[in-house]
């Protein structure tokens, strides 16, 4: 299981985690980010890009 978790204080909502996980990263009607805490292994990849592409660094992931 992989945990996310997204500095608030950081993120700005660019979006930019969206193009690479939009199963996990989504932005609402406001334009703020909204994410899934907790996905599969099998999204490792997608995840990473997520993580990789967000210009403020503010997305981390914890595998259990």
């Amino acid at each position: 299981m992989i945990s996310i978790q997204v500095d608030t204080q950081s993120c700005q909502n660019y979006g930019q985690c969206c193009f690479a996980a939009e199963d996990v990263f989504q932005l609402d009607d406001a334009g703020n980010l909204v994410f899934t805490a907790q996905v599969s292994d099998d999204r490792l990849d997608a995840v990473e890009q997520a993580a990789d592409a967000c210009p403020m660094q503010a997305i981390s992931l914890t595998v259990s």
